[in-house]
């Protein structure tokens, strides 16, 4: 429990931070003055000021803010601050500083997979872990412990590889080169169509031939320039992934009961800190894309939805009356409501409740 607790503190802390950062770091590069920098909502726990920044960490972890001099249109500033305003910006530099923060946190994930790249990621290799009765492989005479070393004559030596080109298959015959107690053998092997649902919730037919891998990993680990290449390609798979399940949800092909809070981070995060220091990392990250993804979703009280202001503005000519977006923040507001009660509701009858 202790684990999960500081473990999801510093996750979450390590994320808001940089999130907010991303606004700091441009408002005060367009002129903007920043009155505070907050890690949490409500009541104050520490405060420090430098400048004419208060830096605050508040007593609710599950978000932060970094509050800008006439952000509002409406704001009075004494004349000498209106040069410093959010407001008195262009629509531009403001999309600028409000689109920041997700993109820190796209950035930081990115940074963070090639960190994991180069301190190595366990991979499963191909030694078979269990063979299902009453499936291709047990009946071609495969058993627990073989280790396959080719198919169709393409070497193999990790698991994913395996499992690529039986899929890639279609079915057909395949031609395993398997060792087993230091003699090595060709097996046929005919893979059976199975059709099940993946993560997104897709109904997929694909072949197997019903094996499992066993617990045996190895280390890959690889350069700093290969990291760059690798940490990209985990950065574009796992937004890409994300985009479609958010999407997904919203269509009702996935299940809003998959919709987790801060229990759900709290549990998650303990587990990957306990499992190692890479697990824990690719947590961060995948997170980190998440609130990034999350904030660019254009409902007003969020990031995007500030950006749909201001880019009407640009096309316009004029801002979103304050009325229009009074309503609109207050139906964003009640959006982000019920799904933080969801979220919890979520975390409560998966964990609590049972």
């Amino acid at each position: 429990m202790i684990t999960s607790i500081v473990s999801a503190i510093v996750v979450l802390g390590v994320l808001i931070f940089v999130h907010e950062l991303g606004h700091f770091l441009f408002a005060k590069y367009f002129g903007v003055g920043v009155e505070t920098f907050s890690l949490g909502f409500g009541p104050k726990i520490f405060a420090k000021t430098f400048g004419e920044t208060e830096y605050r960490i508040s007593a609710f972890p599950l978000g932060g803010y970094v509050k800008m001099v006439g952000e509002n249109k409406d704001d009075e500033l004494p004349e000498e601050d209106a040069h410093r305003s959010f407001m008195a910006k262009a629509p531009l530099q403001r999309m600028v500083i409000v689109a920041a923060g997700p993109c820190f946190n796209l950035i930081f994930a990115y940074l963070i997979f090639v960190v994991v790249c180069m301190i190595g990621i366990p991979t499963s290799t191909t030694k078979i872990g269990e063979v299902m009765k009453d499936k291709p492989a047990a009946r071609a005479g495969l058993r627990e412990g073989d280790r396959v070393k080719s198919i169709n004559g393409k070497p193999v030596s990790r698991w994913n590889d395996l499992a690529q080109l039986i899929t890639e298959s279609g079915g057909k015959p395949l031609a395993l080169t398997v060792e087993r107690e230091g003699k090595t053998f060709v097996v046929q092997v005919t893979p059976e169509m199975r059709t099940a649902k993946n993560l997104l919730g897709d109904m997929v037919t694909s072949p197997v031939i019903g094996v499992m891998a066993s617990k045996e990993v190895v280390t890959e680990r690889v350069g700093p320039l290969d990291a760059i290449v690798k940490g990209s390609e985990h950065t574009w798979n796992v937004t890409k992934l994300t985009v479609v399940a958010v999407g997904k949800i919203f269509t009702g092909s996935i299940s809003v009961d998959n919709i987790g809070g801060p229990i759900m981070i709290a549990k998650t995060a303990g587990e990957q800190a306990e499992t190692g220091l890479v697990y824990f990392l690719s947590f961060m990250a995948l997170l980190s894309i998440n609130l990034g993804l999350l904030n660019l979703l254009p409902i007003p009280i969020l990031d995007g939805g500030h950006l749909v202001f201001y880019l009407w503005e640009i096309i316009v000519g004029k801002p979103v009356n304050l009325k229009a977006r009074e309503v609109a923040q207050q139906i964003g507001l009640a959006l982000l409501l019920g799904l933080m009660v969801l979220a919890f509701y979520n975390d409560i009858a998966r964990y609590l409740v049972g």
